[in-house]
């Protein structure tokens, strides 16, 4: 058994700055010379990429309703093993889940299943001892989630932090934990899919600064007690890796336009047998050579719509690819990226690399979000008819099809609600509205592995 040190930092809403209070901590802790675990509650490819910024780790999403107790278990234990201690970041509300009667997919429940202290983030702009009548009923309302700490954002002084602190200290038995102050040098922009990601920071001194701003006002010698004070967990399982002799080069798109990854994807496919290789649909004018897969993940190419289609080389080696047999496997932006076309929020059409006959095109309101479950209806490379696996939806486009279009999936949502069809296929390629967090059904990433062979480029 390890200690495996842990805290789980939650919000009482969305928007009360529960990722600028995480980031600020792990930059603290890493200024401090601790090696730090990041981890996300639910899915998100955002707010990891300002965990890993921040600490130079790779950011795990955990996760109730995708990947189950077990799984969040062996994932957090397998990921934690070697750092000082590990930090997770909540996903909306504390008690916010896929159900309003239920607490299936919340940060509560991982907290749970973890067996965790929650620090709970709390905008103390405008209130004083209000904040101890709600640190009380979030503490109150799931006994067996400990809510052990409380932080205060937006609290423009140590005055007022006074006041916000004796509130709670003298009316709860949850600790005040430290405060950060509003500061418009340390906001993180945000756009139509929520913040902006880390590597589109124009202000390189982002994480140093929320680093200095948490050292300053934040107890972190608290924090680490409260990080160590966790009943210890049972060890995550070696990870089985493949014996296949030969890898399989598989061309992960990595740019601007392409950055929606989860880590054990990524992980699970080497495990498979898969060597991954990095290259830019934006940047690049050839393929890497000998490729036997392509991972064309989501992120924004609505932004990069004209540097897209401009890029006529890239476009070609990829269709050419594709029509001649090898595996393609596309989710969200990259499968837009593979219609004929992608019009943009002007309204304005780029051509794109046109394996599926259709039009994706982007609308300013409409969002679809939620939690999927796919299952395969039609044998295809990610697995057998029958095969189910989960993950989610998180986009404002729509496929126009410009003829007939074939599908080998079906979605339904969190509760089991038909979402139709999913999977467009043309030969060995696949794309996906839903992202897939191949940890829920391990056998997806070894299916494409197996399916990827070499291919002319």
């Amino acid at each position: 058994m390890n200690a495996f040190p842990r805290l789980v930092i939650a919000g009482t809403a969305s928007g009360v700055g529960k990722t600028t209070a995480t980031v600020a901590i792990l930059a603290a802790l890493r200024e401090r010379g601790r090696l730090v675990q990041p981890f996300k509650a639910g899915p998100d490819f955002i707010d990891p990429s300002h965990h890993q910024a921040a600490t130079g780790r790779p950011s795990r999403n955990l996760d109730g309703w995708i990947l189950g107790e077990r799984l969040n278990r062996e994932t957090f234990t397998r990921a934690a093993a070697d750092a000082d201690l590990s930090v997770i970041e909540g996903m909306m509300g504390l008690f916010d889940s896929s159900s309003p009667l239920t607490d299936i997919g919340s940060t509560a429940e991982l907290a749970k299943q973890l067996d965790a202290p929650v620090i709970l983030v709390i905008d103390g702009s405008a209130m004083a001892r209000s904040a101890a009548a709600m640190v009380a009923g979030y503490a109150c309302f799931d006994p067996a989630v400990c809510v052990a700490g409380v932080l205060f954002n937006r609290v423009s002084s140590e005055g007022h932090y006074k006041l916000l602190k004796a509130a709670v200290e003298q009316e709860t038995d949850v600790v005040a934990v430290g405060y950060l102050c509003p500061d418009a040098e340390v906001t993180i922009t945000d756009r139509h899919l929520g913040l902006t990601m880390a590597h589109e920071q124009r202000n390189r001194s982002l994480y140093h600064r929320l680093a200095k701003a948490a050292l300053n006002t934040v107890d972190l010698d608290r924090l680490e007690s409260l990080a160590n004070s966790c009943a210890r967990l049972p060890p995550a399982s070696a990870r089985i890796m493949s014996c296949r002799p030969n890898p399989v080069r598989i061309g992960v798109a990595q740019d601007q336009a392409f950055c929606f990854y989860y880590a054990d994807n990524l992980e699970l496919l080497e495990a498979a047998g898969g060597e991954l290789v990095a290259f830019s649909p934006l940047h690049d004018a050839k393929l890497p050579d000998d490729l036997g897969m392509l991972y064309l993940g989501g992120g924004y190419p609505e932004l990069h719509g004209l540097a897209l289609a401009s890029n006529r080389p890239m476009k070609s080696a990829i269709k050419r690819f594709g029509e001649q047999g090898g595996t393609i496997y596309a989710e969200c932006g990259g499968m837009m990226y593979l219609t004929q076309g992608m019009r943009d929020f002007d309204g304005r059409l780029h051509e794109m690399v046109g394996l599926f006959p259709a039009e994706a095109t982007m609308q300013r309101t409409g969002m679809t979000l939620g939690y999927r479950s796919i299952e395969v209806a039609q044998s295809c490379v990610i697995g057998p008819a029958g095969l189910t696996a989960r993950g989610h939806e998180f986009h404002y486009s729509t496929i126009l099809p410009k003829g007939p279009l074939t599908y080998v999936c079906t979605s339904t949502d969190a509760q089991g609600a038909s979402k139709g069809a999913d999977g467009m296929v043309a030969n060995k390629t696949l794309g996906l509205y839903t992202h897939l967090h191949f940890a829920s059904q391990p056998s997806c990433a070894k299916a494409l592995v197996d399916s990827a062979g070499c291919s002319t480029t």
